[in-house]
């Protein structure tokens, strides 16, 4: 079995900054401001280099033509469910015109493959990994049962192969899969392991929005490329580069008509903001969970790590042989604000039309729990001041449960820059709601299906959610990943329906944060002092642990024997 100590040796395969490699410029910042925006500073002067001196590759936009990229297509079929056979490994690729650059792939692509799936047809993948790493595999924004979700310490190891099975039991909407081995994430998915999933639904495809040819995913992110081709992990301060589908700054061809963008920031640890450059506006159409009630017309659209969002542009409005930049207004003043330039090349016919009703949403719940989330930047990313744990239980609730979540940010001072000022917020297995922002009613652009949720600096965020489909063990965190990587997460176990356990296995909603604060830190303690019984990592081969199954079944029928009426009152 896998312990912790394990696990930090593995993730210190890349050298000293792979595991941390963004402290050394957020945490030495002065305070006494509040940012109550996203708008960035100028960029901090670089950290001293250690180690061999490096040069950074040259930035020339719009040498490469945007690739799509490749549909997966199904090993097998049954008459319920596709089979897909996908592999782990490194590979060189060209991202920076006329270099070589190692990165780590799902089935051999820069980002991995798109998986196409249908509500209600099962998807089954066998994910073997032929890393160094140790990894796991989370589809971020699944209703996924528990031992298929990729949770933090369900690992795959090295040369070893685990099953996932996707029910696909929701609505359409733009997910994607990406890894989730704890303290490794960061760097396994800026390395390049995440990839889109696309699941549709009668009622959107009965929609004549654009599709097909003219339904394109543009998965965004940063990096670093170095004169020699090595693509090197670093803050994100330090990362000039703009990838859109694996490329630098691409161009992409598109016809003078409508097209449907999903709009996926893939960056482990930076929020963007785009535009195209002449202002003209263009609909939003959905968010993380699937389509929104109706479109909303936007000239910016701002997305977190992990957040998503389909938007319908009409390139109509340009004659052809004309051209349109995608620009991300939340660049630094020492980076190169294109992402993307659009050529519209010819003329084309176009039935496509954008509804004025695209959904019909579901009532936000009624809470019977109400529950108090705290994170916390200095001196360490935390959530109600404690460091994740997979053997301790932070929130216990049940299936059916309906509950409003207060999730407020910390962070009083402002550090050196914004990117590691906001958290974002993801729950697993659950799409919620976002009810307000410091009590101010959210627009409609984020009023539909959501599974991540920035908060800013000082301020409380309100999400509602109702628990379900699948009893199980699951996790929540900040999506920044280095803050996940740091612990930033915490545990929820969903209980069987009628178990009638809201609370927490900490303590009840006394507003104690000092004492759990205590209490954590002794546990910690306790913990490192321990050794082999350090937070045991379940490793697979074929399958998921059987015995980890069996452990967390025993857990859950024993919680469901207890009676604590906490129904209506706050928890931690």
């Amino acid at each position: 079995m896998l312990n912790r100590r394990d696990l930090l040796k593995a993730a210190t395969i890349g050298g000293p900054a792979a595991l941390l490699p963004w402290d050394r410029t957020w945490d030495r910042a002065p305070g006494g401001v509040r940012a109550s925006s996203l708008t960035l500073p100028a960029a901090p002067a670089a950290p001293a280099a250690s180690g061999p001196e490096r040069s950074t590759a040259r930035i020339a936009p719009f040498e490469h033509a945007m690739p799509l990229p490749p549909v997966l297509s199904p090993a097998s079929r049954t008459d319920t469910s596709d089979l897909y056979q996908l592999r782990m490994a490194e590979t060189q690729v060209e991202i920076v015109k006329g270099l070589q650059t190692t990165v780590r792939t799902y089935g051999g692509c820069f980002p991995g493959p798109t998986i196409r799936a249908v509500m209600g047809r099962e998807v089954v993948i066998h994910q073997t990994n032929d890393l160094s790493v140790h990894t796991s595999v989370h589809l971020h924004g699944g209703q996924v049962q528990s031992q298929y979700d990729g949770l933090p310490m369900d690992l795959i190891a090295p040369g070893a192969t685990r099953e996932y099975r996707y029910l696909n039991e929701q609505v359409a909407a733009s997910l994607w899969y990406h890894d989730h081995a704890h303290e490794l994430e960061a760097e396994n998915v800026y390395r390049g392991l995440a990839g889109a999933y696309l699941l549709s639904d009668p009622h959107e495809s009965g929609l004549p929005l654009p599709n097909g040819e003219f339904d394109i995913p543009l998965l965004i992110r940063d990096a670093r490329i170095e004169a020699d081709g090595r693509l090197i992990y670093t803050d994100p301060y330090e990362c000039p580069h703009m990838l859109v589908n694996g490329k630098e700054r691409p161009f992409f061809e598109v016809a003078a008509r409508r097209y449907r963008l999903r709009v996926f920031n893939v960056s482990p640890n930076r929020h963007i903001s785009v535009r195209l450059a002449d202002g003209t506006p263009f609909h939003q159409i959905a968010s993380d969970g699937g389509l929104l009630a109706g479109p909303v017309e936007l000239n910016e659209l701002t997305l977190a790590g992990a957040e998503r969002a389909e938007i319908v542009v009409d390139f109509a409005r340009y004659p052809v042989g004309t051209s349109i930049v995608l620009e991300n207004t939340a660049a630094l003043e020492s980076e190169r604000s294109e992402v993307l330039r659009f050529d519209i090349t010819r003329a084309a016919e176009d039935q496509s039309r954008v509804p004025d009703v695209l959904a019909t949403l579901p009532p936000i719940p009624e809470a019977t729990v109400h529950r108090e989330f705290d994170l916390t930047t200095f001196p360490d990313t935390r959530i109600n001041g404690r460091k994740y744990d997979p053997n301790r239980t932070d929130v216990r609730t049940t299936l059916g449960s309906s509950e409003i979540w207060t999730i407020r940010n910390h962070l009083t001072r402002k550090p050196a820059g914004v990117f590691h000022a906001p958290h974002s917020f993801h729950t697993h297995l659950v799409r919620f709601r976002v009810l307000d922002r410091d009590g101010v009613p959210v627009g409609p652009a984020e009023a539909g299906l959501k599974d991540t949720v920035t908060i800013h600096p000082g301020e409380a965020v309100r999400i509602a959610m109702t628990w379900g489909a699948y009893p199980g063990e699951y996790v929540y965190h900040c999506h920044h990943m280095v803050h996940s990587s740091h612990g930033q997460m915490g545990r929820i176990d969903v209980l069987p329906a009628g178990s009638e356990d809201n609370s927490s296995d900490s303590s009840p909603s006394s507003g104690a944060k000092e004492s759990e604060a205590k209490e954590s830190g002794a546990k910690e303690s306790q913990a490192k002092e321990s050794g082999a019984k350090e937070s045991g990592a379940r490793t697979s081969g074929s399958s998921a642990s059987g015995a980890g199954r069996r452990r967390r079944r025993h857990r859950f029928h024993h919680h469901a024997r207890r009676r604590h009426h906490h129904r209506g009152r706050k928890h931690r």
